[in-house]
């Protein structure tokens, strides 16, 4: 059923990518972008996902196949929103995969997927996004994780990535405002969010609907929709004086000392 959708106008006008739209955190930002008035690429490697998605949202939606990880398809979409749409107010860099694995466990092969689809995805995007942002200014919106703050033995390469890309934003945040690019770049870590992804690790009959906030304000998981707010705020004109954060979706996991 084709989801209602009601403009208010938070970004009204603006042009947004979103790497790995067609699921989890990227297909609710991307339906949460488009209900605000954006138009939004939908860049993916899944294009059953990712076409299915455009057609429920209609003509303020594009689908582009993208390997998140590859320089040259960086290069090809950032063409692509150039050539259609002659500028881009968001990038949201949420492509990124989850393998667990401790110090002692890690295969190199392991270590070297998770920083090239993670980490290398997210320069890449930073990197080409600047060139056709830095005119009219923007919001870049790097997807981080909870892993990235908090010591997790059971997720070491998958949190080294993610710590990769808190520390790149902060990089690209000082980088554009000492070229007063008025380009802001922050970072957003989730923790426990319920998606496919996440999903697939649980014991099997194991309920993930008993492990949501919902359930439990204990708990740890949200939706994605929860960390998508937080996409819109820092997209928007709102967040104009929020740059260089690394900005907490976790239910207040971090915090919690006992």
């Amino acid at each position: 059923m084709t989801e209602q959708r009601n403009t208010q106008g938070r970004v009204a006008g603006k042009v947004a990518i979103v790497t790995g739209g067609a699921r989890g955190i990227g297909r609710a930002s991307v339906r949460l972008l488009v209900r605000e008035g954006a138009r939004v690429v939908i860049a993916d490697i899944d294009e059953a996902a990712g076409e299915a998605l455009a057609a429920e949202l209609g003509a303020t939606t594009l689908f582009v196949r993208h390997d998140a990880s590859s320089e040259r398809a960086w290069q090809a979409l950032v063409e692509v929103v150039r050539e259609r749409y002659g500028r881009l107010d968001i990038l949201v860099n949420n492509a990124g995969i989850l393998i667990s694995g401790s110090i002692e466990e890690t295969p190199l092969d392991d270590w070297h997927k998770l920083m090239r689809i993670n980490a290398d995805s997210v320069f890449l995007g930073c990197r080409e996004a600047i060139g056709l942002m830095k005119e009219g200014g923007g919001s870049i919106i790097n997807l981080s994780s909870i892993a990235a703050l908090a010591g997790r033995d059971d997720y070491l390469a998958y949190s080294a990535s993610k710590g990769a890309v808190a520390a790149l934003s902060r990089s690209v945040a000082a980088f554009c405002r000492r070229r007063k690019y008025r380009i802001r770049c922050n970072s957003l870590h989730p923790d426990g969010v319920l998606t496919d992804m996440t999903s697939g690790g649980f014991p099997a009959g194991l309920d993930p609907e008993r492990l949501t906030i919902d359930s439990d304000p204990m708990n740890r998981m949200c939706r994605p929709e929860d960390v998508a707010a937080s996409v819109l705020f820092l997209a928007s004109d709102e967040a104009r004086a929020v740059n260089g954060v690394e900005l907490r979706v976790d239910s207040g996991q971090m915090v919690m000392s006992i």
